[in-house]
């Protein structure tokens, strides 16, 4: 019962665009739609810095690349050299397709592996870059510390995410269009409202793969987030080796501002925060 009401419920409201719908409904790769969306994924910064102090001429790291069209933009915008790291494998082909198509292929690099566990030497980077990725990460601290390591002294770290408790902080509007839908309804049942909702889909299987897997219970829960808040980035900032510079919180419109300030609600109303780091030795 509680999972059929969920499945009504989570239909509600049409999904927004999503890369994955994009693939499949208008034959977009991934990738490509990362590319397009490039410029996107460092405005939030562009109050605080500029294109040329991120990119140009500097050795990039993009952590939780994806398919890579966005590492592959940050190359296009005068970088040495861009490497994307991300854990899923089955995007390295389509990520290195695009960058011989866009003539990049010289200035980027896939390396499929873990954030927290990175196998570059020390002092390897002066731009590293998480768009939408610190959500992701299963040991963000570590994350940190170990970027911290490859990082350049002087080098700068840019991270922005959405809080858990936005309205698709959950990341599961593909399919499911209701905001704050985690507000409302259990990891598991919305787990299996899930695997129901794309089930005929043509890559159905692929994101039930991506996004679910098992607990020591034998219980479905979302593997590939890790339910970070804005409450808990403070405590991680804290533990962290290196000096923040810059940050923001974004409210979801204008006229959010004042519950995007307020301690009980805020972290529904904030759309994404935004961060500079610096490495100081």
């Amino acid at each position: 019962m509680a999972k059929e009401f969920a499945k009504w419920f989570s239909t509600l409201v049409k999904p927004p665009v999503h890369p994955f719908n994009l693939a499949i409904e208008e034959n977009i790769p991934y990738s490509k739609w990362q590319y397009k969306m490039g410029q996107k994924t460092i405005e939030n910064y562009l109050e605080f810095t500029n294109v040329d102090q991120m990119f140009k001429d500097k050795e990039v790291l993009d952590i939780g690349s994806g398919a890579s069209g966005k590492s592959l933009y940050y190359a296009s915008q005068g970088a040495k050299k861009v490497t994307g790291i991300e854990v899923v494998p089955y995007y390295k082909e389509e990520a290195e397709s695009l960058a011989r198509e866009l003539g990049l292929a010289d200035k980027f690099e896939f390396v499929i592996g873990d954030a927290a566990k990175m196998p570059f030497s020390d002092n390897s980077f002066d731009t590293v870059i998480m768009n939408d990725a610190m959500e992701h990460v299963d040991d963000p601290l570590g994350v940190l510390k170990e970027i911290n390591r490859v990082l350049k002294v002087g080098g700068r770290l840019y991270v922005n995410f959405p809080p858990y408790y936005h309205p698709y902080g959950a990341h599961l509007s593909d399919v499911m269009g209701t905001p704050w839908i985690q507000l409302f309804f259990s990891e598991q049942t919305l787990a299996q409202v899930y695997k129901d909702l794309v089930k005929d889909l043509p890559d159905g299987q692929k994101r039930v793969d991506f996004r679910i897997g098992q607990d020591q219970n034998g219980r479905d829960y979302f593997k590939y987030i890790n339910h970070m808040t804005l409450k808990r980035f403070e405590k991680i900032k804290a533990a962290q080796p290196m000096k923040i510079i810059y940050e923001r919180e974004i409210p979801l419109r204008s006229y959010f501002s004042l519950l995007a300030k307020l301690p009980l609600i805020k972290e529904m109303f904030v759309k994404m925060f935004v961060c500079v780091m610096e490495k100081e030795n």
